[in-house]
């Protein structure tokens, strides 16, 4: 996954009012990465690809089953999105 596309994600989240809304957004500009809203908790152990000002991105990546955080741009197969913690 391209910096620009982080870039351009993580723009689109921080302009929808909340976390939820930012995952319907992401959904919709990026139909083939799959975008997962998580709790900014549960994250704060993990390294985040972007970070705004009121959102956090992060990679994810899937063996075709299970789903992990991934800081390999290359692995990613889409985005964990929370609110900034």
């Amino acid at each position: 996954m391209d910096h620009h596309i982080v870039d351009e994600a993580l723009a689109l989240a921080e302009s929808a009012a909340t976390v939820r809304d930012a995952a319907r957004v992401l959904r919709e500009h990026y139909s083939l990465l799959r975008v997962v809203v998580v709790d900014a908790f549960d994250m704060r152990d993990e390294t985040p690809a972007a970070v705004g000002a009121s959102r956090a991105l992060y990679y994810g990546a899937s063996d075709g089953h299970c789903w992990q955080v991934t800081s390999d741009p290359g692995q990613a197969a889409g985005f964990f999105v929370a609110d900034k913690g």
